[in-house]
């Protein structure tokens, strides 16, 4: 490898707002996020979080007991993580979709992952590559979490309506099954943002 990194389309913007980004990004835990979907928690095990940000998830889900792979492709995001949330049960690896080449040349299951404003960073192609391949890495039995922002895009950021019927036909066309999906309100207090949960299951196919 040459060492100069293909720059990921869905970070845009990332890089220049990560130091303004910190009081935002850890104003608000991981429990305040997630209540709804706590007791869908798997036991303890092997957690990733795509596009871990700050790491706020990343340190939340060790502080349970989980092995956490944090995978987020921004350098300055990484740096502040692991300055914030210092943890031998997190590993930090630069890797993005819609292909986690790094994550599948790994080939490691996960019985969790956690997608936490990512997914409308897609475009509909990027979507329709990366659905499959973060569902390669959900071990049978393992489950999904994710939050799917909807509102106007802020300047400088790359975003996507992303339809949710679209999204839970396609994840149950390749053995997600849906679990939960609902929305909610911005944390944030911002009225003309929303989001929609959803959780999914890997099916135990042989």
């Amino acid at each position: 490898m040459n060492g100069v990194r293909t720059p990921v389309p869905g970070a845009a913007g990332y890089a220049e707002a990560a130091d303004s980004l910190i009081e935002s990004y850890e104003s608000i835990s991981f429990e305040a996020i997630y209540g709804p979907l706590l007791d869908l928690l798997p036991q303890v095990g092997r957690a990733l979080d795509i596009g871990a940000g700050t790491g706020r998830d990343a340190a939340a889900l060790a502080l349970k007991g989980f092995r956490v792979h944090a995978a987020e492709p921004t350098a300055e995001l990484r740096a502040h993580a692991r300055r914030l949330h210092p943890s031998p049960a997190v590993t930090w690896i630069d890797d993005a979709l819609p292909d986690l080449a790094g994550l599948q040349a790994e080939a490691i299951r996960f019985d969790l992952i956690l997608m936490t404003a990512v997914w409308m960073h897609l475009d509909k192609d990027e979507r329709e590559r990366a659905l499959p391949r973060v569902a390669e890495l959900l071990a049978p039995g393992g489950r999904l979490f994710m939050t799917v922002r909807r509102g106007p895009v802020p300047p400088g950021r790359r975003m996507f309506h992303v339809p949710t019927d679209e999204l839970i036909a396609a994840a149950e066309a390749i053995g997600l099954r849906v679990l939960r999906s609902f929305g909610i309100s911005d944390m944030l207090g911002r009225r003309d943002v929303s989001w929609t949960m959803l959780a999914f299951e890997r099916e135990n196919r042989v």
